[in-house]
């Protein structure tokens, strides 16, 4: 029978940088026990000096491969930690897996082969191969080449090999984002921990958007600025879908101009939906998060507070699904665009998702992006959810 992984988090909002890791790091490996941890991962507001904390968690965890990102708020068992608030601590031992970390900087010179490089290194850190693999990885958060970092790993790793995890936060600033690894806090980089096991790891993903538009092409885009669907200015379809006047206000424009409520659904080969968080530009043009080709087919999609709960209800038991005797976390990665519409009711997402997991602890944070890809190349979502059980 394989050795079973042992899971344990610290967290503290202490206003001191050093105070702050430190006491997060103590509090978790207390909990472990005596063992020694093989991977930590550190969620963290930027309002900290990453450096001093980080260094705070090392003088704690030790040489233990570290890695992470900031976030816009994260979570862990059933507790929020607002957005400008606070550092989470996760140590686990291997057990049965295999854990290779690496990091790549450059991202906005070349993600494909930003990818490539990255998941070479990873793999080959993580030792002796196993029967099956799953990438977990971050990356700066403002970089615009998060979907071609995804095309880099899967020309070396196929479709096998699943990628699970979140692009980096900066509390909803939009300025500056890292990812960490070790004793370093990185911008335009990526880190990246393969996972090496002996079964498949499952990769739960889920949205809780539905569709109020027909299909459309778009029919002129230049990257990610979106100029006309179907035709017609893209500003005037895309807002012609919210509701008005006595059903409900127009959709609330977020920080740094993104919607609320609605986004792009692109349609997949197999009839599913790639979101699309969509924002309205200081030229008062419509800007995706991402690149998107001419002619690629879309709905409109809303959303409201029940679905989106709902939703990470299905995903956290789709991850636990018939492995809660075994599991030792769930690693959440939920969009803050999620959290925004949610607004008071936020809380209840760390919450629900706990109660759907049952004995088996969460650990997440909020995004401004997510990695799942499962079936296909494509793996960079918006205003999504995913998670997966180690």
């Amino acid at each position: 029978m394989a050795e079973r992984v042992y899971a344990a988090t610290g967290a503290s909002e202490a206003d001191d940088a050093v105070e702050a890791g430190r006491a997060a790091a103590e509090q978790a490996m207390a909990k472990l026990d005596g063992r020694t941890p093989a991977l930590v991962i550190v969620y963290v507001s930027v309002r900290y000096d990453l450096s001093k904390l980080l260094g705070a968690v090392r003088s704690v965890t030790g040489d233990t491969p570290l890695v992470g990102a900031s976030s816009s708020g994260h979570f862990h068992d059933a507790n929020l930690v607002e957005p400008d608030r606070g550092v989470a601590v996760l140590v686990m031992t291997e057990g049965r897996y295999r854990f290779g970390v690496a990091s790549v900087g450059e991202l906005g010179a070349d993600g494909v082969a930003a990818g490539e490089r990255l998941v070479r290194a990873a793999r080959d850190a993580a030792g002796p191969r196993t029967p099956y693999a799953t990438v977990l990885l971050f990356s700066d958060g403002l970089a615009v080449a998060q979907q071609e970092l995804v095309v880099g790993i899967h020309k070396v790793t196929g479709a096998a090999v699943p990628v699970v995890g979140g692009a980096a936060g900066d509390d909803r600033r939009m300025t500056k984002t890292y990812v960490l690894h070790d004793d370093s806090a990185l911008a335009d980089a990526a880190v990246a921990v393969w996972i090496g096991s002996d079964d498949p790891l499952p990769v739960a993903i889920g949205q809780g958007w539905h569709t109020v538009s027909v299909p459309m092409l778009i029919t002129k885009v230049d990257g990610a600025i979106v100029h006309e669907i179907a035709g017609r200015p893209a500003r005037d379809v895309f807002e012609e879908y919210f509701q008005s006047g006595d059903l409900q206000a127009p959709d609330p424009i977020r920080f740094s101009g993104y919607y609320s409520t609605h986004a792009f659904g692109l349609i997949e080969p197999d009839g599913s939906y790639l979101i699309r968080a969509v924002f309205l530009g200081e030229d008062g043009l419509v800007h995706a998060l991402a690149p998107l080709p001419v002619y690629s087919a879309l709905q409109i999609v809303e959303c409201d507070e029940e679905s989106l709960l709902a939703t990470s209800e299905s995903v956290a038991e789709q991850a636990t699904a018939g492995r809660r005797d075994e599991a030792s976390v769930m690693l959440v990665f939920s969009c803050v665009a999620r959290l925004d519409v949610l607004a008071a009711r936020g809380p209840e997402e760390a919450s629900r998702l706990q109660t759907a997991a049952g004995a088996v602890p969460i650990f997440g944070m909020y995004t401004y992006g997510e990695f799942a890809r499962t079936r296909s190349v494509a793996g960079y979502h918006n205003t999504t959810i995913v998670a997966i059980a180690l």
